[in-house]
């Protein structure tokens, strides 16, 4: 039997960012924060250490959009805003083709965060435009974690220069347990 090892300054930091929202059971106690919380935009773009593979270059993987000078508005389902009539009915209805999907249903809520930034920043890069991204619909009645959390993180600062609309899916990709998820286009810069 191995022993179980303690965590890292990293994970226990990690853990605090996750769970920053959640309110401890009653006759429990927060724990103290020794160093301020970092956002997940930060934490996204520090670098990690991986194995023998050769950092990449600028054009594998290039910068998200930076934030537009204006507040952005908020990430809400169904709004379809930010772009034209014909496509954000095709969006509405299910018509687009998606991309590329991703299931976070049976992940903490630290592993559903992370996988969801790792793949919304990778569908940006790979200039792909409408992807699904399955939640779970909640058990008996209740609405999942997961399935409340999902557009509160796609719209976080580090992943909404990168998505244009979010939308509850259609019956045939999932209803409610599942949400589309269009990409804005990339558009590289010569600066």
């Amino acid at each position: 039997m191995t022993r179980r090892r303690l965590p890292t300054p990293d994970e226990r930091r990690l853990w605090r960012i996750a769970m920053r929202d959640a309110e401890p059971m009653p006759g429990r106690q927060i724990e103290a924060e020794p160093e301020p919380l970092a956002t997940m935009a930060e934490l996204v773009e520090e670098p990690v250490a991986t194995s023998l593979a050769p950092p990449p270059t600028p054009r594998q993987h290039p910068t998200p959009p930076r934030p537009a000078r204006h507040a952005q508005p908020p990430l809400t389902p169904g709004s379809t805003a930010n772009i034209d009539r014909r496509t954000g009915d095709r969006f509405r209805r299910g018509e687009l083709e998606i991309d590329g999907r991703i299931d976070l249903h049976g992940m903490t809520q630290a592993q559903a965060h992370t996988a969801l930034a790792s793949f919304v920043h990778r569908a940006w890069n790979e200039g792909r435009r409408c992807v699904l991204v399955i939640t779970g619909k909640g058990s008996f009645g209740s609405l999942g974690v997961l399935r409340q959390a999902t557009p509160r993180w796609l719209g976080d600062p580090a992943l909404r220069p990168m998505v244009l609309a979010i939308q509850p899916a259609q019956p045939k990709d999932g209803g409610d347990g599942a949400l589309y998820v269009l990409i804005k286009r990339r558009r590289d810069r010569k600066d």
